[in-house]
């Protein structure tokens, strides 16, 4: 390492580091797949100049299904699915390319409903970046931003390359499998992101909490027990899992 390498870029290699180590880390035996994605969204927002995002998976008709989001709020989870509708994330997916819109107010016109609602939330930028291997595309990345303004060469490489982890891992784990049971796998996790929903509205219900402060529980309490989220958000709907200790997740 050059002694001479400023300070803060030695923070943000350690950081990048530690950002892949997680992803990968979740790429465990039989590991859950709206985790891994979320941890991959988790640490793009921490590393990039973005404040939201969003994953979306294809299913087996080519259609983008919400997946993961920074927010469980209905204001982010509807902008990411316009974009799915007409939008960068369906472009990014279309082509297998990044699309950047590095101001959503003027470069948006072709996307007239995407625009309006970023814009009532308070975006005014969006990066979308391809899930993708030798040409295989199985879903996108979206990134949201409050300020106009393109990711730097390097912020949209490193967030390539944290999709690229997650890729070869759910990639890799299909080419292991017969199709009907990788269709099996996708409706699996879309699924689970339909019992999370719920479970997120009993603790919210129970504790006044909002929907991210109840996702944020549900998560901290599958890592606590070692489960999935899917099995944590089925012991909160089915009340075989005492929710008190979950009313306060860390922050």
């Amino acid at each position: 390492m050059d002694i001479n390498e400023p300070a803060h870029d030695i923070t943000r290699e350690a950081r990048i580091n530690d950002a892949f180590v997680r992803v990968a880390g979740t790429l465990i035996e039989s590991y859950d797949v709206v985790e891994l994605l979320s941890t991959l969204l988790d640490t793009c927002t921490d590393l990039l100049d973005v404040q939201a995002g969003g994953i979306l998976l294809a299913d087996i008709t080519g259609a983008l299904e919400l997946v993961a989001s920074t927010s469980e709020e209905a204001e982010i989870v509807e902008i990411m699915t316009v974009a799915a509708g007409a939008g960068p994330c369906i472009e990014s997916y279309d082509t297998g390319t990044v699309v950047s819109v590095p101001d959503i107010d003027a470069n948006a016109p072709t996307w007239p409903r995407f625009r309006k609602t970023a814009l009532e939330q308070g975006f005014r930028s969006a990066h979308a970046t391809p899930l993708r291997l030798h040409g295989h595309v199985i879903g996108v990345m979206n990134l949201l931003g409050t300020k106009p303004g393109a990711l730097s060469e390097r912020d949209a490489q490193l967030a390539q390359a944290l999709t690229d982890v997650a890729t070869i891992g759910i990639l890799h784990e299909r080419t292991f499998r017969q199709p009907e049971v990788v269709a099996a796998q996708l409706h699996l996790a879309l699924d689970t992101r339909i019992l999370v929903e719920q479970a997120k509205g009993v603790l919210a219900q129970s504790h006044t909490l909002t929907m991210t402060e109840a996702f944020t529980a549900l998560r901290e309490h599958a890592h606590k027990q070692g489960v999935t989220l899917r099995a944590a958000a089925e012991g909160v709907i089915g009340r075989t899992t005492s929710i008190e200790s979950m009313a306060t997740p860390t922050t």
